[in-house]
């Protein structure tokens, strides 16, 4: 079977600031278990961050957003899988005036409900322990235990103060089945892919004239990296081959994603064609545990304003830029607070622990790192005027870590040539493992099938 490109870094900003900020040492890892508290709360933890002109024919007009959450999922993580928080609140940003304040936001919501199949043993009905009794291959099939659901609301102005609206399916209808994970080959006995691809929804956003679509479900982890090397103090051979120690510890793993395609219309204000946009989740301030939890999913009581426990825009800049001190400051912030962060980008001690390890790649000198100021925070400007991603405002007075992407910028190419097998339309589900790469804006053929426990990485 053909399989999907790796999306690696999705903006050409995201490559710079990467290769600036760690000097001449090649590193591409995102948001894995960051902070110290979001490290118990994996449904919530967000992986990665994508946006990206889309650039498949006849969609340039839109961009992706790509929010992935829960991860190290191991493929075979039965009987529960990686089902998302019903109680938490996740949600995508958009600023589009360069203020680092959001105007537009996705607010997804999940629902698990437990439909209590059960069977006749010695004559009592008991229920069953697993989340199907049968194959699987239709949206909430009979044989599906649990129905994954959920909503997505659009908030235009402040996305706590601002009046949400429901984006609905072209039937009007407000609520979206997520497939269930990659249990294996027997129980979608037709495909996981043909499966999900089934859950690719085109919807109406309130406020813009055409349909866009929406897809949420378990992805393979779109990076590759040796992780643990990485943090035994760089472990492996920076610049060799991809094989002994520097073998990929995500192939195997896999993510889940939640993912819009909107027009750019419906998005810019009419006048910038600048866009920063960033992730984040939510839980309740309170939680009570119940001692004796009745149902399915009811072990706690949450109540209390939505506190913000998860952040991610720019990669890298929690995970290797932001102090150990400050990361859970750095989730619960927003990017119109990141003047806050500012030494830790202006001067960033990731290049002086490189050489330490490395003293044969010295650390750059030049600061404060105005270079990286521009990478992360207030977007690039070349010494000509080129405008590459940086807003007329740029955040004045406040620099911020989001994703900016030009509109004016045509969709990116591929670097590599893919066999018709892979030419197909955005929101396909093929493969288990990328095989080509992407530049800039990377396209939006984003969905690669999840990796299942009894499908071989190749």
């Amino acid at each position: 079977m053909k399989n999907l490109p790796l999306s690696r870094l999705p903006l050409t900003a995201l490559a710079v600031g990467v290769s600036l900020a760690i000097g001449s040492t090649a590193l591409h890892a995102s948001s894995h278990r960051e902070a110290p508290m979001i490290t118990g709360m994996p449904k919530v933890d967000a992986t990665d961050y994508y946006a990206f002109r889309s650039y498949e024919p006849g969609r340039e007009g839109y961009v992706t957003m790509i929010a992935n959450y829960v991860p190290l999922q191991d493929a075979y993580g039965g009987p529960n899988y990686f089902k998302l928080d019903d109680n938490a609140l996740y949600e995508i940003h958009i600023d589009n005036n360069g203020d680092a304040l959001e105007d537009v936001t996705f607010q997804f919501r999940f629902t698990n409900s437990n439909k209590a199949f059960a069977l006749p043993v010695g004559g009592k009905m008991v229920q069953i322990p697993l989340n199907q009794k049968g194959g699987i291959t239709t949206v909430n099939d009979a044989n599906l235990n649990v129905r994954e659901s959920y909503t997505v609301n659009v908030v235009r102005g402040g996305s706590r103060s601002g009046a949400g609206q429901a984006v609905t399916k072209m039937d009007g209808t407000p609520t979206f089945d997520k497939p269930v994970d990659n249990i294996g080959q027997k129980t979608f006995g037709t495909g996981y892919d043909a499966y999900a691809a089934q859950h690719i929804h085109d919807v109406m956003i309130p406020g813009c004239a055409n349909p866009a679509r929406i897809f949420v479900g378990q992805r393979k982890d779109p990076f590759a990296i040796p992780l643990g090397q990485i943090f035994d103090l760089i472990n492996i051979d920076p610049l060799g081959p991809t094989a002994g120690g520097n073998t990929d510890t995500l192939a195997d793993k896999n993510v889940t994603s939640m993912i819009v395609e909107a027009p750019i219309a419906c998005l810019t204000n009419g006048t910038e064609p600048v866009i920063g946009s960033w992730t984040t989740a939510s839980v309740r301030q309170g939680q009570v545990i119940d001692p004796r939890p009745e149902g399915y999913g009811n072990g706690t009581r949450q109540g209390g304003a939505w506190a913000q426990v998860s952040r991610l825009g720019m990669p890298l800049v929690n995970e290797v830029v932001i102090g150990l001190g400050d990361k859970d400051r750095f989730n619960a912030s927003s990017p119109k607070d990141d003047g806050q962060f500012a030494d830790y980008v202006t001067h960033p001690t990731l290049p002086a622990l490189v050489e330490l390890l490395f003293p044969s790649a010295p650390a750059p000198t030049n600061f404060p790192r105005t270079d990286l100021v521009a990478a992360f925070l207030t977007g690039l400007k070349l010494a000509d005027g080129t405008v590459v991603n940086q807003p007329a405002t740029w955040c004045r007075p406040r620099c911020c870590a989001s994703i900016r992407q030009s509109h004016r910028l045509p969709p990116g190419r591929r670097t590599t040539s893919v066999s018709p097998a892979e030419t197909s339309p955005a929101f396909r589900t093929v493969g288990a493992r990328a095989t080509t790469s992407w530049t800039s804006n990377c396209g939006s053929r984003w969905a690669r099938c999840a990796r299942s426990p009894d499908r071989p990485i190749r």
